[in-house]
């Protein structure tokens, strides 16, 4: 595995960030959660406890109980990259997620972010 500095880096530094992205268009933490706890199968305490402990990127992802099989179905272009043209597995779940963000921050529904 390549050794990407966001491998290392403690998603609760992050996750602020995403919060902030979120709620520059109206958006709100619960839409931000909802997404993450849709990709990775964590229940919202178990989220709350990784913040908690400043798990970085790897380990969050590498503990996640169920990565969302629909996630396959997320494409397009984040940071000038494809995210299904990714294969870096770690690295793509990551790019998910940085998608699923997007998405929202632009104001896309939630039933059309979390593929239903």
């Amino acid at each position: 595995m390549a050794g990407y500095k966001i491998y290392t880096m403690a998603f609760s530094k992050v996750y602020p960030h995403y919060v902030t992205k979120a709620a520059r268009r109206d958006r709100t933490k619960d839409e931000v959660d909802e997404i993450i706890l849709w990709l990775t199968g964590y229940s919202q305490s178990q989220l709350e406890e990784h913040l908690e402990k400043d798990t970085d990127f790897e380990n969050f992802f590498a503990e996640a109980p169920e990565m969302n099989p629909s996630r396959e179905m997320i494409t397009g272009v984040i940071c000038g990259v494809r995210v299904e043209e990714i294969e870096e597995p770690l690295m793509q779940e990551i790019r998910y997620m940085d998608k699923l963000i997007d998405e929202l921050a632009r104001g896309k529904a939630m039933e059309k972010i979390l593929r239903k």
